[in-house]
């Protein structure tokens, strides 16, 4: 495609739609395919269904234990998607990951937006598509958690100030729409993920007007109604938690989740500084290509506007990441576009020997690991209906790094950043193909199968809730509702004593015996699920046993 033809193309509001659904083919592939994740997704699904089951919109709990950790916006937002695509009994996680899908869509387009202000609009497109084809925004962008919106949030507030920014270094009245854009950016980032966005947001601010010597333009954000806007959209729920938990939300939010992670490797997380230096090429990818390119355009052009603005987006956050001893792979997400914005700057001009061999080297490295990633995944957990797509991830993870690095010695950049992106965002939607199939990683989906198979499952009419042991993943919760009793050996052996189902890990078996001979009651297995419980990094052997005077189905083969 000439110039000419891609400038028609994405003239006006073009280039951001077009951008949109490229994030749009990225990540329907992962919210379509994957079963319930563990942990957080799940979690965060389970939170919203009780939501809506309840009619309870302030107060998060999971079960019966309040979840006090994040704010309520990502869990309204999947109540909305749930209600109007779905509905709560289904337990289709697929209608909880709708918000998730439309916050990469919002990233890309934002940056696009943005890029098209810096850099023209060709580089807005490219930076757009290259945000939205990333591979940690599109898996983000298919799991039902707060990451994917969140960058979209902090992605639009960045390009509202961007636009800001650079009129008042070019002497200009800024727009309101983008200090609308800045400002309700701002907002929603804090109702999702509470002050995650701030640590983006106002180290650039501040690293910006120490650069400039200059705090001049601070002022033309428009503070006067833009504040009052955040209080509006962050006020009514935080006066409402802190009524109906007593101050207890905050306390546990602060102290209890985000301070462990500042101070120390939280949840078992700690790793030194260095991490996300480290895997940024594989998150980046498939435009690993022009990585050297955009650090390379982010120090000799530093004395540009734009690119100064970009550099102070980036470098203050990602050291705060970097220095936190808690380190989870998304967490530089909401600096990823100052990355997508550099890689299409850099690629607007001629890219320096040094950076095409280094582009070349870096993508050649993650095709390889990607592949080398997926025989690994095939051999340990693969079956036979996993090879057709662990070939297609394969195949294509090859191709978008032999042909990207081909078009790229050869100097054509751009050509060679569009061929990577389309081959892909193929081969991350084949990976997610692939994951779906190795079925000894979705114990949770084959228990609940189990259940139907032997008209156990409380959705069939059948006494409730189910009791299981050991394997108390919110997957299996959020599949069979509330009421799941995670239990021990005696508790699985009082379920069945009342009636009702119990799931019994091999290692409860002989517990879970003895308690059931001194109860005086008997119970058929009926079912069996092996597998590898990801969450603990443990095999995982469940037998399902039937209550007695049910209707038994015969014991089939183990499911694997």
């Amino acid at each position: 495609m000439s110039r000419p033809d891609l400038d028609r193309y994405i003239a006006g509001w073009r280039g951001p739609l077009l951008a949109g659904l490229v994030a749009l083919l990225a990540g329907l592939p992962v919210l379509m395919l994957l079963p319930p994740l563990d942990r957080d997704e799940s979690r965060y699904a389970q939170a919203t269904s009780q939501m809506l089951e309840s009619g309870d919109y302030i107060d998060i709990r999971f079960q019966d234990d309040p979840r006090w950790k994040k704010p309520v916006g990502i869990y309204w937002m999947q109540a909305v998607a749930v209600a109007v695509t779905s509905d709560v009994e289904n337990r289709d996680i697929a209608p909880y990951r709708l918000p998730s899908l439309f916050g990469a869509i919002l990233a890309a387009m934002a940056c696009a937006w943005a890029g098209t202000a810096m850099f023209g609009r060709r580089a807005g497109f490219l930076a757009g598509a290259i945000m939205g084809a990333s591979f940690l925004l599109s898996t983000e962008a298919g799991i039902a958690k707060t990451d994917a919106m969140l960058c979209g949030a902090v992605t639009l507030a960045m390009a509202g100030l961007a636009r800001i920014y650079l009129a008042a270094r070019a002497g200009e009245a800024p727009r309101r729409p983008w200090k609308l854009a800045f400002w309700f950016g701002l907002g929603l980032s804090i109702l999702i993920k509470g002050p995650i966005g701030l640590i983006v947001i106002a180290p650039a601010m501040l690293a910006l007007s120490v650069w400039d010597r200059d705090i001049k333009w601070l002022r033309r954000l428009g503070w006067g109604w833009g504040l009052p806007l955040v209080a509006l959209i962050v006020g009514p729920w935080a006066i409402a938690i802190t009524i109906a938990t007593d101050g207890a939300f905050w306390r546990e939010a602060i102290m209890g989740d985000l301070a462990p992670k500042v101070a120390g490797g939280d949840e078992g997380h700690g790793v030194p500084p260095g991490l996300y230096l480290l895997i940024a090429p594989i998150l980046f990818f498939p435009a690993t290509l022009v990585l050297p390119a955009a650090v390379s355009a982010a120090w000799h052009r530093r004395a540009e506007p734009a690119i100064r603005f970009l550099v102070c987006w980036l470098v203050p956050a990602w050291l705060i990441f970097e220095l936190t001893p808690t380190k989870l792979a998304h967490y530089t997400l909401p600096t990823f576009g100052a990355l997508a914005l550099l890689a299409a700057a850099a690629l607007m001009h001629p890219i320096g020997k040094g950076s095409r061999y280094a582009g070349v080297g870096l993508t050649l490295f993650v095709g390889g690991f990607l592949a080398v990633g997926s025989v690994w995944l095939l051999t340990e957990y693969g079956r036979s209906t996993a090879q057709t797509w662990a070939t297609l991830t394969i195949v294509f993870a090859i191709l978008a790094s032999l042909i990207g690095a081909f078009l790229m010695l050869h100097r054509a950049a751009v050509t060679a950043v569009l061929a990577s992106l389309a081959l892909g965002i193929v081969a991350h939607g084949a990976l997610a193909g692939t994951l779906r199939q190795l079925r000894p990683l979705s114990v949770a989906p084959q228990l609940q199968k189990a259940l139907e198979q032997a008209d156990l499952h409380p959705r069939q009419g059948r006494p409730g809730p189910v009791a299981i042991t050991s394997f108390h993943e919110p997957s299996f919760v959020f599949l069979t509702g509330r009421d799941t009793e995670l239990t021990d050996a005696a508790g699985a052996a009082r379920a069945l004593a009342e009636g009702r189902p119990a799931i019994v890990e091999e290692g409860d078996a002989d517990a879970f015996r003895m308690a059931a001979a001194e109860l005086g009651v008997s119970g058929r297995a009926v079912g069996l699920v092996e597998g590898h419980n990801y969450s603990q990094g443990d095999d995982v052997s469940l037998t399902l046993y039937a209550p007695p005077g049910s209707s038994l189905a015969p014991q089939p083969e183990a499911a694997r």
